[in-house]
């Protein structure tokens, strides 16, 4: 049975984005600033929010929860006050900084993206972040076909936003990931069953969705994290998506080139 649909998570599998960034300098401007008579009674300090507690606790989450697993990480008092106040001033960070540029796209997931594409198999992005549409917006096709060693053919000015089949990124779902509903709709908005599909995660909470929803999974280890993705039983762990073998896909198979 060969794959009908490809969902892709977009922080950390398709964008190099600014919320890794935005989260941990909105809590720091709320420690330095504001929060600063309880900060003493907390674990934080400004080098202990680390990519690897980004990834553990926040990536792949919606907002609030995100906010929420951060401030109870680092023990923060009033959580229900607090975490609204935090998802708000990341918000307005993060939104800042992808207007400035401050973001990549990976040049292998853009590759891999229109390799899927092309092979006639369904494509739809899949965020929890309300930014995604933002970012994918920005993200010229034809600029990387230009700089890129295959021969793509891209028409002129086409974004990355554009070429996705669906995009389930940011709506509102009764359960956020490690929950498989935002996977779900995207397979159904593709016309497709949830057993035809394969999900790219970068995201241990996003392999378990995938995985909760009957779905095969890419596990993108691109943070020295591969063991996250593998105990969530990913069917695939790599480090870029260039050593996916794409002939495979036809075969319903996740495997190494």
């Amino acid at each position: 049975m060969s794959f009908q649909g490809a969902i892709f998570d977009v922080d950390g599998v398709l964008v190099d984005s600014p919320h890794e960034r935005a989260w941990r300098d909105a809590l720091r401007e709320l420690m330095e600033g504001p929060w600063a008579d309880v900060a003493g009674g907390t674990s934080w300090a400004p080098e202990l929010f680390t990519s690897r507690v980004y990834q553990e606790r926040l990536s792949g989450r919606p907002r609030g929860d995100g906010a929420r697993a951060a401030l109870e990480y680092f023990g923060v008092p009033d959580l229900e006050a607090r975490t609204e106040e935090y998802g708000a001033r990341k918000q307005a960070m993060v939104v800042r900084l992808i207007e400035e540029g401050e973001f990549t796209a990976f040049d292998d997931a853009l590759g891999f993206v229109l390799a899927v594409k092309g092979s006639g198999i369904r494509i739809a992005a899949a965020s929890s972040s309300k930014n995604a549409g933002l970012l994918l917006g920005k993200i010229r096709l034809d600029e990387f076909a230009e700089r890129s060693t295959r021969d793509w053919d891209v028409r002129p000015g086409l974004t990355l936003r554009e070429v996705f089949d669906a995009d389930t990124s940011g709506r509102e779902f009764a359960h956020g990931k490690p929950a498989p509903d935002i996977f779900l709709a995207a397979a159904a908005e593709l016309d497709a069953a949830p057993e035809t599909c394969f999900v790219v995660e970068d995201a241990a909470s996003g392999v378990r969705a995938a995985k909760a929803g009957g779905m095969a999974a890419i596990g993108l280890a691109r943070h020295d994290d591969a063991h996250l993705l593998e105990a969530e039983r990913a069917d695939l762990v790599v480090t870029t998506l260039d050593a996916v073998d794409l002939g495979a896909l036809a075969d319903g198979q996740l495997r190494e080139g």
